[in-house]
């Protein structure tokens, strides 16, 4: 392995055309330069607010969507459409919704034996059923679930079954697209304790996405915000929650609720004005600059790069 790190992205783009006119298209851009990596067995956050290209990164990194362009490596090799197929078995992802992506028609054995059998995991029918058994014993399922069918359970019994899955073949990084977002919190907290627990045992990567903030400084090593399409600020989870940098992220982080009234009311929420640009409208220069109370014309003109201001932690801001 002649890199540091398991899994990296250098300089991802996603444009999905969309029609304007007759003939008209124009290119939506949903990631638009991205770039970072992923050690073995390490979290990365990804958070942002909706619509800013989270899950289509974690989408176009397993080539789910074909990159417009940039490189995807994994240890120090890079992927690509022709030889994605060697990865699968690699690199996995959780998705979001755990009431669509399982198939109602099939068993809970069949959803976790699908993989075993695409990728050909097993020496006999009851070498396989061994596999889906000790899977099921990984998340929390019991051995009578295997004959049941998704519908028959529980949002977080049904994302169980999801990552159970995706643990199925065995892979060293797995993306996990707002997994425990749609659970309820206490299922929330079983399940982030759960991959938590998995990490330690098999020493999985995790590019974790979401939108709460709590949840991902729990999970994560490193948190990278996102806005727009970019990167703004990356950073180890503490540093990040401790000392962040970028206008957005210290807006994000004033949003989190703090369920004691009296600090609540003391705390200084900042409210960005305006809205969130449109994808296939980005703003010349620096993206946030139209809500941002510290733009200059320099921010209009020239985009600024992700620069490292010291012990790890990268700011893509001009003024601050």
């Amino acid at each position: 392995m002649n890199s540091e790190y398991l899994v990296e992205v250098k300089d991802l783009k996603q444009h999905f055309p969309v029609k304007t006119g007759f003939f008209k298209t124009t290119p939506l851009k949903a990631v638009d330069g991205v770039s970072f990596g992923i050690k073995p067995g390490e979290t990365l956050g990804l958070v942002g607010e909706s619509g800013c290209g989270k899950t289509t990164v974690g989408r176009t990194l397993l080539h789910l969507y074909k990159p417009t362009s940039g490189q995807i490596l994994y240890e120090g090799n890079e992927v690509t459409p022709e030889n994605i197929g060697e990865y699968r078995k690699k690199m996995q992802m959780v998705f979001q919704d755990p009431y669509s992506s399982l198939n109602p028609r099939m068993t809970v054995e069949d959803i976790i034996g699908e993989p075993l059998d695409a990728h050909k995991l097993y020496d006999s029918k009851k070498d396989r059923r061994d596999k889906i058994l000790e899977l099921m014993e990984y998340v929390g399922l019991n051995a009578e679930h295997a004959t049941r069918y998704a519908h028959e359970f529980s949002g977080g019994q049904r994302q169980r079954i999801g990552i159970a899955r995706a643990l199925a073949v065995n892979p060293s990084f797995i993306v996990c697209d707002e997994a425990v977002s749609a659970l309820d919190v206490s299922i929330q907290a079983q399940v982030i304790n759960m991959f938590e627990d998995l990490q330690e045992k098999l020493g999985i990567a995790y590019l974790f996405i979401a939108h709460d903030l709590l949840v991902v400084h729990h999970i994560s090593d490193r948190i990278a915000v996102m806005y727009l399409g970019k990167i703004v600020e990356i950073a180890e989870a503490d540093e990040l929650n401790d000392s962040p940098i970028h206008p957005y992220t210290n807006s994000l982080l004033s949003a989190i609720p703090i369920p004691d009234p009296v600090t609540a009311r003391k705390k200084n929420r900042i409210i960005l004005s305006g809205d969130v640009p449109s994808p296939m409208n980005v703003p010349s220069g620096c993206a946030f600059r139209t809500r941002c109370k510290y733009a200059t014309e320099r921010c209009s003109i020239e985009t600024p790069e992700l620069t490292d201001r010291g012990n790890g932690h990268f700011v893509s801001c001009w003024n601050r």
